[in-house]
Formats: C-alpha cells, sequence, structure tokens
C-alpha cells in the first residue's frame, strides 16, 4: 500500500497554519492508503489512530505485541493492561489479537508492514532518518524499534515540527545527528507543510500558514513544486 500524489500541484494554503499536531494527525491519517497495516511511532505518531476513520479498515499494530489497537482510551475505557508502545491506553477493535515482543519485531523486520509513522530530530532531503539520540553527552538515547520500522516498513512517513525551539531547520542537507536509517523516509509532515523526500530530492506538496516562496528562504535543502 502506497500513499499516491492525486494532486498535480503544490497547494498553498496560506491563510490557514501553521497546524496544531492534532491537524497534522489529521493530515497525515487522509493520506494512509485503506486496508494498511500500520506502525505509529511514540510521541506525536499515536495521534494519527484517533483520526483514522472507521471505515478505512487500517490495521494498526504496535511493537510492544498487538494487532488491531483502536484510538486512545479514555475514562472508564480505560484498561492498564492495554497499552500501546508509548504506555499510552488504548482501545481494542474487534478481531484485535495480541503476540509476544519477538513475533511483533518478527512482523516488523519481515516486511509486513505497509506503513509506519515516526518522530524525527531531523531528515536530510534525501530521506536519512535520525530520530534516536541528538548526539548530546545528557541525552537518553531511545531507538526503541525505530530502526527496525525504518527498514522494515514499505513505506515511512514522519510527523515533526519542521523547526527546533532555536529556529534551526529540522529537514536538513544531511543529518548531524546519529542516523537512524538511510534513504528511508518517504514523506515528511509537519506544522507548516508536507514534503516528499527522497533520491529525487524534496518537493513541497502543501504548505500552511506560509507560502512556498517564504518557505524556500527559510530552509537550507533546494525545494521544488510539484507541477515542476
Amino acid at each position: 500500500m502506497t500513499t499516491v500524489d492525486t494532486r498535480d500541484r503544490t497547494v498553498e494554503h496560506t491563510d490557514r497554519g501553521p497546524l496544531s499536531r492534532d491537524e497534522m494527525a489529521g493530515i497525515v491519517a487522509r493520506d494512509i492508503p485503506p486496508g494498511s497495516f500500520v506502525n505509529l511511532g511514540i510521541g506525536q505518531p499515536t495521534k494519527v489512530a484517533d483520526f483514522l476513520p472507521a471505515d478505512s479498515g487500517v490495521v494498526l499494530h504496535t511493537e510492544n505485541g498487538m494487532l488491531g489497537m483502536g484510538p486512545a482510551a479514555t475514562g472508564d475505557d480505560i484498561d492498564p493492561d492495554l497499552t500501546n508502545a508509548g504506555k499510552i491506553p488504548v482501545t481494542e477493535l474487534p478481531g484485535a489479537s495480541y503476540f509476544h515482543h519477538a513475533d511483533s519485531f518478527a512482523m516488523m523486520r519481515g516486511g509486513h508492514l505497509d506503513v509506519c509513522v515516526l518522530g524525527a530530530f531531523q531528515v536530510s532531503g534525501a530521506g536519512d532518518l535520525a530520530n534516536w539520540h541528538t548526539g548530546a553527552p545528557d541525552a537518553i538515547p531511545a531507538v526503541g524499534g525505530a530502526m527496525d520500522l525504518a527498514i522494515g516498513a514499505k513505506q515511512v512517513l514522519v510527523m515533526m515540527t519542521l523547526f527546533a525551539k532555536d529556529g534551526t531547520p529540522k529537514l536538513v542537507p544531511g543529518c548531524t545527528y546519529p542516523l537512524t536509517g538511510l534513504g528511508c523516509v518517504d514523506r515528511v509532515y509537519t506544522d507548516v507543510a508536507v514534503f516528499r523526500v527522497g533520491a529525487q530530492g524534496v518537493t513541497v506538496l502543501e504548505t500552511f500558514g506560509i507560502s512556498y516562496d517564504d518557505l524556500a528562504a527559510r530552509l537550507d535543502v533546494p525545494l521544488r513544486r510539484l507541477e515542476d
């Protein structure tokens, strides 16, 4: 299951954005093909589960051993024994199943997942991913299953803010943080734009609250419009 671009021009939503985390999750959910087997990474990506249509046929996988995960659990639906990999209480959908951690990683490494959605510290224009360590001496490494997902999933989507707290871009010519995977990212979903990345360079699919020209002026990677 591969996300296909149905638009033929870059869309600039200058009257809408930057996007909130919920809005970003909704955009990601919109682009996941119906019937896909999908893993949602820890952090922002877990929100995508709340925006998948009930009739989408998307089956969510968690690396801690569950297939058929539903949206986040609230109130009386919370079961402390039923969580995703980020330890967030979740619901289960009809037909949900549970299995050993090793079986879960075999699914990830064996190419059985159509899509994974991961967070990131940096993504390069060529699709390299850095999301497990900033390299700072006091940082706590947290690779989890990211390397397995980045290489094992058929399509890798990244969900992150485009700029760090100090204003530096996270979409970069080359990653300076320790790498998770090389050339593995297909799309990057951010609060101000959606990008397609890879060997052919960086294509802007949509912008939110910023024009294409202003976006290009703030990034060090060459950009192109979809119509180019």
